[in-house]
């Protein structure tokens, strides 16, 4: 059991838990929209709709347990075991629903003509692994000690995986109209950007200061996902349907790029870490 903070709200287990918690609260309204398209055809459509309502009551739940446990008394040993369980089960079930997710997107279209149109057209394949990544901060959270150098680089790690999983979204999805607008570039190149600073501690050493630097880059990612959320939004209201929410369902995807502030939210926590650790 990883030691506590003295100020618990700026601990960073506390943080990361909010992270997952809000992520999984926003999934819902943005499962909503995306599975409307098609008007929730299978039913399994409605399964992350569902967990992404109650999982973060869960969490929440597992929240508590956590802070009575940092507070002792007689009953510590219960609260540890409320804490785990939350995390253990929310954890375990959103990695099953992401990886599933991942399987029935690519069946849509993908493996039925295995070609890499039928990728771009297909529903959007790596947006289920949003769920998994989640899932692996939770087990993260209870698995290894928060004020350590290891978990610190396995979130790094992760905000790695979520931009790696944001460049492929946004080059299929942007794909699909051909790139019709130039500025649909953007997010791809700023993916591969961020991919390219975050990879480096993984593979030279490097000093505090480089955290100071990753920490500007990632600032400049959050900027590009606000101004393309404002690009999806500015399209979708002057779309070709007199009813605005018929556009935000068939139109660009509006909280699409938010992918991007979202992933800086957890790299500032994990360089905020580091370099500490580092200095």
């Amino acid at each position: 059991m990883a030691h506590e903070s003295e100020r618990w709200w700026s601990g960073p287990w506390f943080l990361v838990e909010c992270f997952v918690c809000v992520n999984l609260a926003f999934l819902t309204f943005d499962i909503y929209l995306a599975h409307s398209v098609n008007d929730f055809r299978r039913t399994a459509e409605y399964i992350p709709l569902y967990f992404s309502a109650v999982a973060p009551a869960v969490l929440i739940v597992g929240l508590v347990a956590r802070l009575r446990l940092a507070a002792g008394g007689k009953r510590a040993s219960f609260w540890r075991v409320v804490w785990n369980s939350a995390g253990y089960l929310v954890g375990g079930s959103a990695i099953v629903v992401g990886l599933a997710g991942v399987l029935l997107h690519l069946d849509s279209a993908f493996f039925a003509e295995r070609t890499i149109r039928s990728l771009t057209y297909s529903a959007p394949f790596a947006a289920p692994l949003a769920y998994a990544g989640l899932g692996f901060l939770l087990l993260l959270n209870r698995m290894v000690d928060s004020e350590s150098r290891e978990w610190a680089q396995w979130v790094l790690f992760m905000t790695l995986g979520g931009f790696i999983g944001n460049f492929i979204f946004s080059l299929t999805d942007h794909a699909s109209n051909g790139f019709f607008d130039r500025v649909e570039w953007v997010p791809v190149v700023a993916s591969a950007f961020a991919v390219g600073f975050l990879v480096t501690p993984f593979l030279l050493h490097v000093s505090a200061n480089f955290y100071l630097v990753c920490s500007g880059v990632l600032l400049l990612e959050a900027a590009v996902g606000v101004w393309g959320f404002i690009l999806h939004a500015e399209n979708n209201l002057h779309g070709p349907s007199v009813h605005a929410f018929s556009n935000f369902i068939n139109g660009a995807p509006p909280l699409a790029p938010m992918l991007f502030p979202n992933l800086v939210v957890l790299g500032l926590i994990a360089s905020w870490r580091l370099k500490r650790l580092a200095s």
